[in-house]
């Protein structure tokens, strides 16, 4: 995996914006590459003045909606059946797909949302949205709302880190939960104040 990581970030090197809207919404249509080497590696680039923050962002968001839209495409025409056939052939793991089900299962529309800064879930979770035909304006802004803080959080932190990036690699599922904890604190405390106003 080394090896094929290292050709993704040579990749982007090579062809910036283009390769991290690529690769972002190749990630979000279920092929499994971690966010935090694409995004945290254009964070560096921003860093060394290669990539604008803007740019970076823009190029982000654009491939991850791409990305999610297809996936729920494929859950929507194709269904369960399609997708554990033939997802094996594009490294789709059954276990992944039940994870992001349950998800969506219990919570509904808004794990759309909370999905986008979990670890594994986040690349599936359009999948079971597709699956069950879910309101697409809904999805599309359910998408759109957990795919921005969490595409520019992990640019600033590649920018933060500089030439260190590469330790989201290490902290990225665990700071993952963290993120979600605190975005559940935050939505906690501002119902408790609006119910009191």
């Amino acid at each position: 995996m080394e090896q094929v990581y290292q050709s993704f970030l040579e990749f982007i090197a090579s062809y910036g914006y283009f390769a991290v809207a690529l690769l972002m919404a190749m990630e979000n249509a279920c092929i499994p590459i971690p966010s935090e080497l694409i995004l945290g590696f254009a964070g560096y680039l921003i860093f060394a003045e290669q990539m604008t923050f803007t740019g970076a962002m823009i190029a982000g968001m654009v491939g991850g909606m791409v990305g999610s839209i297809f996936a729920y495409l494929v859950g929507s025409h194709g269904g369960r059946k399609f997708v554990d056939r033939y997802g094996k052939y594009f490294l789709i793991k059954k276990s992944h797909v039940d994870l992001a089900q349950h998800w969506f299962d219990k919570y509904g529309i808004r794990a759309v949302f909370f999905s986008r800064m979990l670890p594994v879930v986040r690349t599936f979770i359009s999948l079971p949205a597709g699956f069950a035909r879910v309101n697409f304006s809904a999805f599309l802004f359910y998408t759109f709302a957990g795919s921005l803080p969490w595409t520019a959080l992990i640019l600033y932190l590649g920018l933060l880190f500089g030439e260190n990036w590469k330790k989201l690699l290490d902290i990225g599922h665990e700071f993952s939960i963290i993120v979600v904890i605190a975005l559940v604190v935050i939505a906690v405390i501002y119902f408790i104040k609006r119910r009191k106003k």
